[in-house]
């Protein structure tokens, strides 16, 4: 079974190298951007050249957006790969976060192109460091269930991870609905310029979407629809 990698942080990112060890035993083609990609949603290039950086066989750094990644990944490099996958991304992606994330928008663009895909983020509570040997644990635990799965074709699956603390128990894996209620919107302005400073975790958490359960210390599990 070979997997396809990816991420919006970057190729050097931690995430995708967290990722990387959770799948081991699993042939694997890294093609994640050569830059930090984060919340570019699921814009594609056309308008410019996008530049392939291989630097192994199994290791391609690409000059474009998550879904630019999928794109030429599908195209070029790897046809048929069991799953693409997405991710760690360093911070929750929760409801309404998928139509800004670009770390679901690589496996949304996986299963419009007739390929299952699963993302994968790591809420962070406050700034607190990640922890990403949890994550790693975690992402077995939850990819082994959902590479285990038959595939609805159209559909991909959006998992977020909870930041637990020492002692907190072992979370357990909910499948539910996302939340539609809109992320927090605030800016500090000094002049004609205007910085983003919405709180997430203080979002709007209906009773059961994948924020509550994220945030009351649980894997949430969504699956999304093209």
């Amino acid at each position: 079974m070979t997997l396809i990698l990816t991420n919006d942080d970057g190729i050097d990112a931690p995430g995708i190298r967290v990722l990387l060890e959770a799948v081991k035993g699993y042939q694997t083609i890294i093609a994640a951007p050569n830059e930090h990609q984060s919340g570019c949603g699921h814009q594609v290039t056309t308008n410019r050249s996008i530049p392939l950086y291989p630097r192994s066989e199994r290791e391609y750094a690409i000059g474009g957006t998550p879904a630019d990644c999928t794109r030429i990944a599908l195209t070029h490099i790897y046809p048929n790969p069991k799953f693409v996958l997405s991710g760690i991304n360093a911070g929750g992606n929760l409801g309404v976060d998928a139509y800004i994330s670009g770390t679901v928008a690589a496996v949304r663009e996986a299963a419009m192109l007739g390929i299952p895909g699963v993302a994968i983020s790591h809420y962070r509570k406050g700034k607190l460091d990640y922890n990403w040997e949890a994550a790693k644990q975690m992402a077995v635990k939850v990819l082994e269930d959902l590479l285990s799965r038959t595939w609805e074709v159209g559909t991909f699956w959006n998992v977020n991870l909870p930041h637990l603390q020492p002692g907190e128990p072992e979370p357990e894996i909910i499948f539910c609905q996302a939340c539609n209620k809109p992320l927090p919107v605030n800016y500090r302005i000094e002049g004609n310029d205007f910085y983003y400073q919405g709180d997430y975790s203080k979002r709007d958490r209906t009773p059961g979407s994948d924020v509550d359960v994220c945030f009351s210390g649980n894997i949430a599990v969504t699956q999304l629809r093209v």
